[in-house]
């Protein structure tokens, strides 16, 4: 709970004057040879105006949803089996062949910590072919009665042990079980504020991804589930029989066979005439344009596909890796296997990010539907990103692996 309760601490610093600070790697702006880059956020349906309710009607007429079918990016060839193992398949899933590739950052946005680029081989695994929906994660709550991390309430003595010693306490009445809510400025706003447009609040979570008043439908079964943090999601890959892809086995498969490179879909960025993924169009974020169909979140199966049939491995929402985060992990890699490809990494043994030392931090991948040019830029199958283990946040998912081996032992 330390990064959530971090992040309450900098929503309320507007209100009660605590210090400046930097929010969970929050969005900040894309300066090319820096390690900025940020964790995009969204709410899992572009129905808004629906599930928000009565709640937050000054935001209501910003997050309309637009007129779109929800499938008209869906692309429906499917991979090519031909190399896959022998049936039976898990359902759901898509084999992903070993094979070496060149890991690390491509083109003018990548940043430090992509670097230096090395080589890596992975061994073949089934990888879900979408992240895990609404529905997928319903079925696992139902089966164990588990809560998750904004479910839970927020324990203060744990958090200080990984906050400033000057760092104040948090009013006892904020302390309740929540998670963030972005809501857009009316206007441009400096963007190294990101309290500016994220708001902590109470009873959020992924069953209420805009707090009480909001709630899910039929219609978000499809949905990638949110507000879960890195724990959450090892416990629903534990109950399923999978595990969280490692972080070179994530940027492998978002390159659907392909060579290492800029962005999965070629060279040609994104912009308000190319929508090949659900980012942000417009001025953030003030300004959303919803030129590919969606204000917020789309369904976890739209857009096209990559090379091994895998949806929205770029924008959207966030993907949790098993990864500990550190800045340097790639060159401790290159010094380990020198010109050889490291085979299989498992990352790093424990986390250090230089912006905030004292918290250690799992990667994200994948970018959001946040992300645009001038904000983010982590559109890219390169981009790394770093998040407190027990954050659950309204634009982070993930999707699961396993072996082929575990798949015949659990399907006998």
């Amino acid at each position: 709970m330390r990064m959530r309760l971090r992040i309450i601490i900098c929503v309320l610093s507007l209100v009660i004057s605590f210090s400046p600070c930097v929010v969970f790697g929050a969005d900040t702006p894309a300066t090319p040879g820096t390690n900025t880059g940020g964790s995009c956020c969204h709410t899992p349906s572009s129905r808004v105006a629906e599930m928000i309710g009565g709640s937050r009607t000054n935001t209501t007429s910003k997050l309309t949803p637009a007129l779109k079918t929800e499938g008209e990016h869906v692309v429906p060839k499917g991979p090519d089996t031909s190399k896959w193992p022998h049936k039976p398949w898990p359902a759901g899933m898509v084999w992903i062949s070993a094979g070496e590739f060149q890991m690390g950052g491509v083109g003018p946005e990548a940043r430090p910590d992509e670097f230096p680029v090395h080589p890596v081989k992975v061994n073949g695994f089934w990888m879900d072919e979408t992240v895990v929906t609404n529905e997928q994660f319903r079925n696992f709550v139902k089966a164990t009665g588990y809560l998750t991390t904004a479910e839970r309430k927020p324990d203060w003595e744990e958090l200080k042990k990984t906050l400033p010693a000057s760092t104040p306490k948090p009013p006892d009445e904020v302390l309740v079980p929540g998670s963030l809510v972005f809501v857009p400025t009316d206007r441009p706003v400096a963007l190294d504020d990101p309290s500016q447009w994220w708001r902590w609040v109470p009873g959020a979570n992924w069953q209420r991804p805009l707090g009480p008043q909001s709630s899910l439908t039929k219609k978000d079964d499809a949905y990638p589930v949110v507000h879960v943090s890195w724990y959450d999601a090892v416990a629903y890959c534990k109950w399923a029989g999978k595990r969280l892809p490692t972080e070179a086995e994530w940027e492998y498969a978002c390159l659907g066979g392909g060579p290492a490179r800029r962005f999965i879909w070629g060279e040609k960025p994104p912009s308000d005439t190319f929508l090949p993924a659900n980012l942000w169009q417009g001025g953030f974020p003030y300004e959303k344009k919803p030129l590919d169909g969606y204000f917020l979140s789309a369904p976890a199966r739209s857009f096209q596909p990559n090379g091994y049939g895998l949806y929205n491995m770029i924008g959207n929402v966030w993907e949790w890796c098993a990864d500990w985060y550190r800045n340097d992990t790639y060159a401790a890699d290159l010094r380990k296997g020198g010109p050889k490809p490291m085979v299989n990494p498992q990352g790093p043994p424990d986390s250090h990010d230089p912006d905030e030392p004292y918290s250690p931090k799992r990667v994200n991948r994948g970018g959001s539907f946040l992300c645009n040019a001038g904000y983010c830029a982590s559109y890219r199958p390169a981009a790394r990103m770093k998040t407190s283990p027990d954050s659950g946040l309204l634009n982070t998912g993930f999707r699961a692996i396993m072996s082929d081996a575990d798949w015949r032992k659990k399907s006998q």
